[in-house]
């Protein structure tokens, strides 16, 4: 069955899996793109939520998300040396959590730095029936 939030999913010919790995597709590519996106952006403890916000939003507005949360790791922004410096988001600094809901299956997916990798790394950290 489903739900009306893919009723009219005009895409849905193109794709040739189940509901849950259909989710994890979409996660991925909406972490994928906030990563590409927002790091390199300049940020400082004056600008970090609004960082944090504008990246929830954006990512808000894609198909089949149920829900994102942001935070930034504010470590060493106090780190500026002077008038033309400053510093740009890294990856190692993100934390992603999102929940993207395609017909009766839920997606909950990360992009967080883990330190025994080095890496920040996208997961899918758990996938449940609505």
């Amino acid at each position: 069955m489903l739900t009306k939030v893919n009723e009219k999913d005009s895409a849905r010919m193109y794709f040739h899996c189940s509901s849950s790995e259909r989710a994890v597709f979409e996660a991925g590519i909406k972490l994928g793109a906030a990563y590409h996106q927002f790091v390199g952006a300049p940020v400082s403890m004056e600008n970090v939520e609004h960082l944090e916000k504008a990246i929830e939003e954006s990512m808000k507005v894609q198909p089949f998300v149920k829900s994102v949360k942001v935070h930034i790791d504010r470590k060493g922004l106090n780190n500026k040396q002077g008038t033309y410096d400053y510093l740009t988001l890294e990856g190692k600094m993100l934390n992603i959590e999102l929940e993207v809901q395609y017909d009766d299956k839920i997606a909950v997916c990360k992009l967080e730095y883990v330190e025994e990798l080095d890496y920040p790394l996208m997961y899918v950290k758990d996938i449940r029936s609505v």
